[in-house]
């Protein structure tokens, strides 16, 4: 098992790609603290490993808040014994052009999906440095690299993603720290599948979403899953400052 002894806390992994996520790391022999907003969701995933017989708990937190951060780090060396991965995946996706955004939508959108890695990995880079380093996986994005139309501030809250992914990494390289990010295109998702089924045409939403990629298909959070596994691992060891475009061809 690739991730077998180690210990890795997941945000947003109440449903999509944060518990598809836990549950393969659980499978390769990670024990997975379970973080979500939604201590309901986060309850779910962590009862999917354990009744599957892996090690698993659950914690609702918002990852906005760094003392809620900061704490659920500590609960995983206190449950588990250390640390080894943390994967930021939390975030939200806002809508609109600049000119229909509010400064309340800007405010939550870089809390949510910025501030939240920030936080991250202020507080996991001490602790991994301590047990003599470990992997920071930050989710990013295709519009952080290029830009979505009518996702203004998404795409400028996952662009300084990439940005404190390269320069976290630099900083901590040689203190055993690697920080990598995974920038996915559409992938299938609860929301995903909300917008589209709320939408005039579900039928040519979809089809829109499935033509932005060049492979014809909507991403699975299976997709992004085995790329987060892969920087996770050991097989990883020479990565660090740069990440995983999983877009199905969408940036090219």
């Amino acid at each position: 098992m690739r991730l077998n002894g180690k210990v890795a806390v997941v945000t947003g992994a109440g449903a999509g790609i944060g518990r598809e996520t836990s549950l393969v790391f659980a499978r390769e022999g990670a024990a997975v603290v379970v973080s979500d907003r939604n201590g309901a969701t986060a309850e779910e995933t962590a009862n999917l490993i354990t009744q599957a017989g892996g090690k698993a708990i659950a914690l609702t937190v918002d990852v906005s808040k760094g003392a809620e951060v900061q704490q659920m780090l500590e609960r995983a060396i206190a449950e588990f014994g250390t640390l080894d991965i943390l994967f930021n995946n939390a975030g939200t996706v806002a809508q609109g052009r600049v000119e229909d955004n509010t400064e309340a939508d800007w405010d939550e959108q870089i809390a949510t999906t910025l501030k939240s890695v920030f936080l991250g990995c202020k507080y996991a880079v001490p602790l991994l440095r301590e047990r003599g380093g470990g992997v920071i996986i930050n989710m990013a994005s295709v519009a952080g690299m290029m830009g979505i139309t009518n996702r203004a501030i998404y795409s400028a809250a996952k662009g300084g993603v990439i940005g404190l992914t390269r320069a976290v990494a630099l900083d901590h390289a040689k203190e055993g720290v690697r920080v990598v990010y995974i920038a996915p295109a559409t992938i299938e998702t609860p929301s995903l599948k909300q917008r589209i089924e709320s939408s005039p045409d579900p039928v040519a939403a979809r089809k829109a979403f499935e033509d932005r990629q060049p492979v014809g298909r909507i991403g699975r959070p299976e997709d992004v899953a085995s790329a987060a596994l892969y920087l996770a691992s050991d097989e990883s060891s020479f990565v660090t400052g740069s990440g995983l475009v999983v877009d199905g061809g969408m940036a090219v």
